[in-house]
């Protein structure tokens, strides 16, 4: 499955923390994932263009991007979380550590490699994980199959993807962080677009939420009708 193309220039600007902002002048993206299953490469690839094959492991960085959408400039925000533990290990002790960035994010992108058959397995518990915080469905979550290059190696078949992304209800791809840069680059404004569209939801909601329906005037006479029958019952 391809989506569609929205590539464009950008600005790539590094910034230390989680500044929050408005809705709609943002978006907050978090891209997850087990050890080594190509996060950082995705993320580069992104907003370089480059690919880069090694990294040191990451504790969490977070980047900035600004990107056109539908006409309008907006700020993408991308956090690069710290590879998730295999699951016949202990997750919850590094979900719980993912929570912050789990409240903060709008926007998912789940990633495993085709090549790693534990890494996929790794997908469903960030999957509920991420749906215990955010319990609104519309909240975007796509699930990459990474390193779909390397074929000779593959773990995990692509109908195994599209199952669990079909039981999930959410979006399912495979792609090439090394080979397909357009790819790559069409994932995450695709996410960007998700994000911004439910963002413009909410802040419709809000403002219906915000006006209070003016209360009915009292109808006079069957006030004055129903005081006098109290009255004339109190006579009797």
């Amino acid at each position: 499955m391809r989506l569609p193309s929205m590539s464009q220039p950008f600005l790539l600007a590094p910034i230390a923390e989680c500044a929050p902002g408005p809705p709609g002048a943002q978006v907050r993206l978090a891209v997850m994932g087990a050890r080594g299953v190509g996060k950082s490469a995705m993320v580069v690839r992104f907003l370089t263009k480059r690919f880069i094959g090694d990294y040191e492991p990451n504790t969490g960085n977070l980047y900035s991007r600004l990107v056109r959408l539908d006409g309008d400039h907006v700020a993408v925000q991308i956090q690069d979380t710290p590879g998730c533990i295999q699951v016949q290990e202990d997750c919850m002790q590094v979900l719980d550590s993912l929570s912050r960035c789990v409240k903060w994010a709008e926007g998912f992108l789940l990633v495993y490699s085709i090549t790693d058959y534990s890494s996929y397995q790794s997908v469903q518990p960030l999957y509920q994980h991420i749906r215990k915080v955010h319990p609104d469905a519309r909240t975007p979550i796509i699930i990459v199959g990474n390193k779909a290059d390397l074929l000779h190696a593959r773990q995990v078949q692509a109908k195994e993807g599209l199952q669990l992304a079909n039981e999930l209800g959410s979006l399912f791809l495979e792609i090439s962080t090394s080979d397909d840069s357009q790819g790559v680059c069409d994932v995450f404004q695709y996410l960007c677009k998700e994000v911004s569209k439910l963002q413009h939801v909410g802040s419709t909601d809000r403002r219906r939420s915000s006006i209070i329906p003016r209360p009915k005037s009292p109808n006079m006479q069957d006030l004055k009708r129903r005081f006098k029958q109290a009255l004339s019952s109190k006579v009797k």
